[in-house]
């Protein structure tokens, strides 16, 4: 009897221990299964298969002077660091570069190894430079103190303040590159902090503040120094500046020092081909970069396009300088040529504040603007055709346009040779025979083209900074073919290998039949 009462116990107590497991597991599967509903499901997040950044709900600024404000008064640093990349002494100079080389190449092996896909699938890692604050946190808060109490002109009448913001490409890129990662949107570009691990080397000099708010001789002087600066470093040494990038947007900053800094990759408004800003062989597009002038006007987004549509009125509008140099003699020709015609309107001014909202109420009335070349083949005009709304008329056959390797401007844009555009009649013949549907398009792909060309902070993905650096993305590899090679190459014995031989750049004006 106590054997058979001791066997029932245990098998009890089997029985008990068996399903213990059971229960737990089953418990933990309920457990799991409501802490999903109640955090996944919830009204909070609606979307349980999003993620979103934690500062991807907040409004980007793209006004350039709030966004300097902010940034100069919350984020950047009080006083100058304790120590910037100085430079090492004469005899140092060498061995360091040397160094380097090594580094980075051994660095650079261990990425190939390790990476399938190197370098197409990884980021861009870019050294920023500290550079001493006379060529950057100084001239950022002279613009900052000086703008509203200036009404400093040019020669030709354009507001100094305002070609600074058209040309502040330079802030844009730097203020990010430098933003804590936290709080930065792009991922094909990180910033690194040891000059061994770098892709690139950012030179973070403002160049047209420079130009444009200090005396001639100060601003020629302050470029001499930025130039021994830079080229006193190691890395400039190892590569002759090849894989360093110099922002020189405006066409005449830098421009008495420039030339001892041909190898660099420039940042540029576009490619002059008529020698007045470039000189033969300092500028081309495999090295290169094109990039958009800032918008001159707001944003007319997609209830501002579809709610003017009907307001849309004017058939082609132009106001500018009508007279211009070099290219943009073209503009007097077309003023001739267009001045009397219905539903046309050209004006004189210039980019003021008056200047700016006419602009942007003309634009915002027209069906097409004209955009004709300048005293260089761009002009910040065509950026602001796109962003309100106006199918741009290029007319500018030297013109070359910003990340043309990735958007293609057929879509939102037409363009017309410089001899049918002087034609008699032949340019407004053109626009009127462009078709309902054909405008439609266009107008339909400006308003999805329009966040390319809005600088920001933060910077957005596949806003101009972003897609700044996926084209230098594709140039990589090649600068580092061209810098291995000039290391090796006994340039007595042959010349080494130049991209200058390239097709010229001629504009064909496609019937309407085929936009």
């Amino acid at each position: 009897m106590r054997g058979r009462n001791l066997s029932s116990s245990m098998s009890a107590q089997i029985q008990r221990s068996n399903r213990s497991p059971l229960l737990l597991f089953t418990l933990s599967l309920l457990a799991i299964s409501i802490l999903f509903i109640l955090v996944f499901l919830s009204p909070s997040n609606p979307n349980p298969t999003s993620f979103h950044h934690p500062i991807s709900s907040l409004k980007p600024e793209t006004s350039f002077v709030i966004s300097l404000e902010h940034f100069l008064t919350h984020k950047a640093p009080k006083s100058p660091p304790s120590r910037d990349d100085t430079v090492p002494a004469a005899g140092d100079v060498e061995q360091a570069s040397r160094k380097l080389d090594e580094a980075l190449s051994e660095a650079e092996m261990g990425r190939v190894v390790r990476d399938p896909y190197y370098p197409l699938g990884s980021p861009i890692r870019v050294y920023v430079y500290e550079m001493p604050w006379k060529f950057t946190y100084d001239l950022l808060w002279l613009f900052r103190n000086s703008y509203r109490e200036t009404s400093n002109l040019t020669s030709n009448g354009s507001p100094v303040h305002r070609l600074i913001e058209q040309h502040s490409i330079d802030y844009w890129l730097w203020a990010d590159l430098i933003a804590p990662e936290s709080e930065r949107l792009l991922k094909g570009v990180v910033r690194v902090y040891r000059q061994e691990e770098a892709d690139l080397f950012y030179i973070p000099f403002f160049t047209t503040i420079s130009f444009f708010l200090l005396e001639k001789q100060q601003c020629k002087s302050l470029y001499r120094e930025a130039l021994k600066w830079v080229t006193d470093q190691p890395a400039w040494k190892r590569s002759e500046g090849r894989d360093h990038i110099l922002p020189v947007h405006h066409p005449w900053s830098f421009k008495t020092v420039r030339k001892s800094m041909k190898k660099a990759i420039w940042l540029l408004p576009d490619m002059d081909s008529t020698g007045n800003w470039y000189k033969p062989g300092q500028v081309y597009l495999e090295k290169d970069l094109i990039l958009p002038y800032v918008p001159n006007v707001d944003l007319c987004d997609r209830k501002c396009l579809t709610d003017g549509q009907s307001k849309r009125n004017v058939l082609l509008f132009f106001r500018g300088r009508l007279k211009r140099n070099a290219g943009g003699k073209i503009r007097a020709k077309l003023v001739g040529e267009l001045s009397g015609a219905d539903d046309v309107i050209i004006e004189e001014g210039t980019a003021g504040e008056g200047g700016k909202a006419a602009a942007q109420n003309g634009m915002r009335k027209s069906t097409f603007c004209l955009n004709p070349a300048g005293d260089t083949p761009s002009s910040a005009r065509l950026f602001d055709a796109i962003v309100s709304g106006c199918i741009p008329v290029i007319v500018s056959d030297e013109l070359e346009l910003p990340f043309e390797g990735i958007l293609d401007y057929r879509k939102i844009a037409l363009f017309v040779s410089s001899s049918d555009a002087l034609k008699a009649g032949w340019l407004l013949t053109y626009l009127r025979s462009v078709s309902a549907a054909d405008i439609r398009r266009l107008q339909q792909n400006l308003a999805k083209f329009s966040r390319h060309f809005l600088y920001s902070s933060p910077a957005l993905p596949m806003g101009p900074e972003d897609l700044a650096w996926k084209m230098i993305a594709g140039k990589l590899v090649n600068i580092k073919l061209h810098t291995r090679r000039s290391q090796r190459v006994v340039k007595e014995s042959r010349s080494v290998c130049s991209c200058e031989c390239r097709p010229s750049n001629l504009t064909n004006s496609p019937p309407p039949s085929l936009l």
